[in-house]
């Protein structure tokens, strides 16, 4: 106890001696603090909720300068805004925004979580957090870096990854209960949005996958959420631009990935790092913009990693976590208060969540040790003397013995000592209506990237017009065979190579569906069949286009039914590429190791497809079996060949003729049968479900655990060790 009373001592004139050069500044000087005597109870009782779901009008006073809440009696906590809040925005005289949906408490006790290690549950990233929020109000979970604030989003959210593991309750209106689907809604702090289309357009179809009923309907919910955001100026505007056209800024994409949860209309929103990215101008508008959501009646819970002071008196109620442990949970100005009872206060011209993160933050341990042995003109760093741990000691155990803390225990015993209103599930589109709308947005996002698709179909022609140009003039000699055999190899292996440059247009599709499937607005079976439906008409044209440019350069058999077989080989063939890209790339999750290992792939199937050496004649192991009969390559060569020259002779000499298959025995194993072109068109279907039925597999069972992963371990910094 000496060294931490010590060490708050000094941390105290450090603060002091920062703010004022030239003497030391009293206590009571600190702004945020009150003067003492004049200290309030920690938490109001005011503030606990009834249970009457009442509607709420928010009507703009003459002036216009702030919007106040009028509520029934039966609400007292909706009507309560920060003292600390800025004037929200003006709005027009009158103006009145009905509340459709109230919102809900959520209180959690003694929440701990753990994530396995390589023999137990044994390292704890949350221990024992206790906290609430309630309806109308902006509840922050902040804390330092790795301090496992998206860990305690996630649990009281119930998105915990598999291999975590939560100990303690969590209640919804004061019952312990699942959130039910469209009662919630989560925001993670890295979204994938689709930037061929505007902010309404993506909203729109949003509505679409998540909202059951009449497509009229969902208009006005669109067009709600739009203004719950205050995105009108940018309703009609792509949101990654197009062309020369600029996007939208990191701000307002960051406010499209809230409005996409707000069309569910849910009580309870869960946002994970809001201001993630954002200057401290859109740090501002984001959060002005989501107080007065919560002002509407949402109960809203984010986290934070640091803000400005402006930001900071925002909020209305703070939980601060150090290395899993809750150092404090009240009120924003107590928070204050608490730092200022424990030997730390803060400094007057430094902003609270800074000084809250120099107190907690045990990187600046590191600073410390490179600052002993330096020293400026003023003499030591005195400002940066402090040992964390102490001050996290200090504050922890400060908190425990406090009135915050007894607070509230009561605050939540309140809360859970007489169940509200269950929440309910809301209805979800059909199946066939989410395949619908995904591959009509998909044809959209189709029609508008010309650098994944347009820019592709102009490479594929000019490669066909090459290979064309190249092997053109061969006529039907039986000195011509050889040279048609490889014009048809370099067309199918080239152009199957050319589709990799596809790679990062279905690594954007992943991730979308990664992002749609994890706050359940689609599911593997409906992503599969709408990238499916969607992907055959682009497809479609790039295997008539350039099968029409090659077939009449080269000159092969002029016969309509030919033609049309050698179009529908080439089509199966991109359509088995593409289901063998979408493995990959499922498997990957990266661009880079994605097309690396697709190019090996290729590599290694031309090599087995029985051209640079026949099928006969290739090594049994690894070779013939099983490497040509799994590649592509050898059953779209060995059909287009055979529709070539099953049926054809060729004469030899004056006399003597040979058929189409004798002259290609030294050159290309085919089939004599006159059906096995269709037999290997009937291959490469099955191929194509295949690789389909193959990803559907990965998602289902083994990416939805990668992509969680990746989820709460890549993007969420925070779930590590905290011991």
């Amino acid at each position: 106890m000496e060294e931490i009373q010590s060490q708050s001592d000094n941390y105290r004139s450090s603060s002091s001696s920062a703010s004022s050069p030239a003497s030391r500044v009293p206590s009571s000087n600190f702004f945020y603090l009150r003067k003492p005597g004049s200290l309030r109870q920690p938490i109001s009782f005011e503030d606990s909720p009834e249970w009457d779901d009442t509607d709420i009008d928010v009507r703009v006073e003459e002036g216009g300068d702030s919007i106040n809440v009028a509520t029934t009696p039966a609400s007292p906590s909706l009507s309560k805004l920060n003292s600390g809040s800025l004037p929200s925005p003006r709005l027009p005289e009158g103006a009145v925004i009905p509340r459709k949906i109230a919102g809900a408490s959520v209180a959690w006790k003694d929440l701990t979580v753990t994530i396995k290690g390589k023999r137990k549950y044994s390292d704890k990233v949350i221990k024992s957090s206790t906290g609430y929020a309630l309806p109308g109000t902006m509840t922050v979970i902040m804390g330092p870096a790795k301090s496992g604030k998206s860990t305690l989003l996630r649990a009281i959210a119930g998105r915990l990854h598999p291999s975590a593991r939560m100990y303690g309750e969590v209640f919804m209106n004061g019952a312990k209960s699942q959130m039910p689907y469209g009662s919630y809604g989560y925001v993670e702090r890295e979204t994938t949005l689709i930037g061929s289309l505007t902010v309404r357009e993506f909203l729109y179809y949003s509505a679409l996958l998540q909202l059951p009923g009449f497509f009229c309907q969902k208009k006005s919910v669109v067009e709600d959420a739009i203004h719950a955001m205050s995105l009108g100026d940018h309703a009609n505007k792509l949101i990654g631009g197009h062309c020369y056209m600029k996007g939208l800024p990191s701000g307002e994409r960051r406010l499209v990935s809230i409005a996409r949860e707000l069309v569910m209309r849910p009580r309870i929103l869960f946002i994970d790092e809001p201001l993630y990215h954002l200057d401290s101008v859109s740090a501002l508008l984001m959060m002005v913009t989501l107080k007065r959501l919560a002002s509407t009646g949402y109960t809203l819970i984010v986290t934070i990693y640091q803000s400005s002071t402006e930001v900071f008196g925002l909020f209305d109620r703070i939980c601060l976590l150090s290395n899993g442990n809750t150092l404090f949970f009240g009120e924003t100005l107590a928070c204050l208060q608490h730092f200022s009872n424990a030997g730390f206060p803060c400094p007057i011209m430094q902003s609270p969540s800074d000084h809250f993160l120099r107190a907690i933050n045990t990187d600046f341990d590191r600073i410390i040790a490179m600052c002993k042995n330096w020293q400026d003109d003023n003499g030591d760093f005195s400002s940066v003397n402090m040992d964390t741990a102490v001050a996290i000691r200090t504050l922890e155990a400060t908190y425990k013995s406090s009135a915050d803390a007894a607070a509230v225990e009561t605050m939540i015993l309140k809360l859970t000592e007489k169940e509200g209103p269950a929440l309910k599930s809301k209805g979800k589109a059909s199946n066939a209506t989410r395949i619908a709308v995904l591959t009509w947005r998909s044809l959209l996002v189709v029609s508008r990237e010309w650098k994944y698709y347009w820019l592709h179909l102009i490479l594929y022609m000019l490669l066909t017009l090459c290979i064309g140009t190249v092997f053109s003039g061969l006529g039907h000699s039986l000195s011509s065979v050889v040279t048609r055999v490889a014009a048809i190899f370099v067309f199918v292996s080239f152009c199957s190579l050319l589709s990799i440059a596809r790679v990062p247009a279905l690594m954007k599709e992943i991730k979308i569906y990664a992002c749609e499937e994890s706050n359940q607005h689609s599911s593997t079976l409906v992503f599969l069949l709408a990238q499916l439906l969607s992907s055959i008409p682009f497809l479609f044209l790039i295997s008539i286009s350039s099968s029409l440019v090659f077939y009449f350069l080269v000159g092969l058999e002029d016969q309509f039914s030919l033609l049309m077989y050698f179009v529908l080989n080439f089509f199966m063939t991109l359509l088995v590429n593409e289901g063998l890209m979408l493995v990959v790339a499922t498997l990957w999750q990266d661009v880079f190791w994605s097309v690396l290992t697709l190019l090996c792939i290729h590599v290694v199937m031309m090599l087995s497809a029985g051209y640079f050496r026949i099928r006969n004649a290739l090594p049994g192991p690894v070779w013939m079996y099983p490497m040509s009969y799994i590649a592509f390559h050898t059953y779209s060569i060995q059909g287009l060949l055979e529709n070539e020259y099953l049926g054809t002779s060729f004469a030899v000499g004056q006399v003597r003729t040979i058929s189409g298959i004798q002259a290609l025995q030294s050159v290309y194993n085919i089939s004599p049968d006159s059906n096995s072109k269709w037999k290997n068109l009937l291959v490469l279907f099955l191929m194509a479900i295949g690789y389909r039925i193959f990803v559907f597999i990965l998602l289902c069972f083994f990416m939805g655990r990668k992509i969680s992963l990746r989820k709460c371990f890549k993007c969420n910094r925070d779930t590590t060790d905290s011991s």
